[in-house]
């Protein structure tokens, strides 16, 4: 089994999660650009971070077997502070970048009129710049910030098959089906998305232009819900086909269209480094170290 998370935080995991991922047939990932839990004070800690997401978590990731690409935006929740809305200004230098496959995590979370502001400048950003968006849709009111999450795609111009409208949920899957984005959806241990309510959502809706993802940050999450969502689909009757739809193709045909989704014919027999021979303690060797 061949697995792409399509939206996880692996900034905030550890190595060991890593090595758990390949294990579960995880061959590649996207990191969104996120809140990391704390007020950023200033761009150039967004700009740190930024570098990070396109050197070092690759670096680590391919030490797992683990393909890393990213999308990179100013978040929703940070479009309210003041301090950090100069990082527009920075963003178009980043979406020039090789492994940024499109601009996100963008759209709402509290539904000011200064995350207004700041997803409409990042749509335009996406357009100009050839990109897919990854769009948040807010964890409080969220059938109504779906709704005007899709108002706001519709006036950007952007076409909707370039949009991947994530953190959906049974109120909010049909208006987005609608719409003709890429459907999202986050499996997590305690709320937003189990994987017995996704296998149901895709029994429904069928697998065409679903993506189910584990987000999995610095908080209550689990970086194997893919694989989690995968066996369940297995076990509910879903055949190997449809299994590699939802969790291969799809991303795969999505972030795609950026132009930058350079990616092996992997399978899980892939070879990838023993972990044990590359890190001792907290040294990481590096080639031929």
């Amino acid at each position: 089994m061949r697995i792409f998370d399509p939206h996880i935080h692996m900034t905030s995991r550890t190595t060991d999660d890593y090595e758990a991922m390949y294990a579960a047939g995880v061959r590649a990932v996207v990191e969104p650009s996120f809140w990391l839990g704390q007020p950023r004070t200033s761009v150039g800690a967004f700009t740190d971070y930024f570098d990070a997401l396109l050197g070092w978590e690759p670096f680590r990731a391919a030490q797992f077997g683990i393909e890393h690409f990213c999308t990179i935006a100013l978040n929703p929740k940070e479009a309210n502070d003041p301090r950090c809305l100069p990082v527009l200004d920075e963003l178009p230098r980043y979406l020039a970048k090789d492994r940024v496959v499109a601009v996100g995590e963008i759209g709402y979370d509290s539904m000011t009129p200064e995350e207004d502001k700041a997803f409409a400048a990042q749509l335009q950003l996406a357009v100009e710049h050839d990109l897919p968006v990854l769009v948040h849709t807010p964890h409080r009111d969220k059938a109504a910030g779906t709704r005007r999450t899709l108002d706001v795609v519709r006036e950007s111009g952007i076409a909707p098959e370039r949009v991947l409208v994530d953190h959906l949920n049974e109120l909010t899957v049909g208006m987005v089906a609608d719409a003709g984005c890429w459907m999202g959806f986050s499996i997590y241990p305690r709320t937003k998305m189990s994987e017995d309510r996704m296998v149901r959502i895709l029994r429904d809706h069928g697998t065409g232009r679903m993506l189910v993802n584990s987000a999995a940050d610095w908080g209550r999450s689990d970086p194997l819900k893919t694989r989690k969502t995968a066996d369940a689909m297995l076990a509910d009757g879903f055949d190997s086909e449809a299994v590699d739809t939802v969790l291969w193709r799809n991303p795969v045909a999505f972030y795609g269209q950026s132009g930058r989704l350079e990616l092996e014919d992997l399978t899980p027999e892939g070879l990838a480094p023993d972990p044990s021979a590359l890190f001792e303690g907290n040294s990481v060797k590096r080639g031929g170290e």
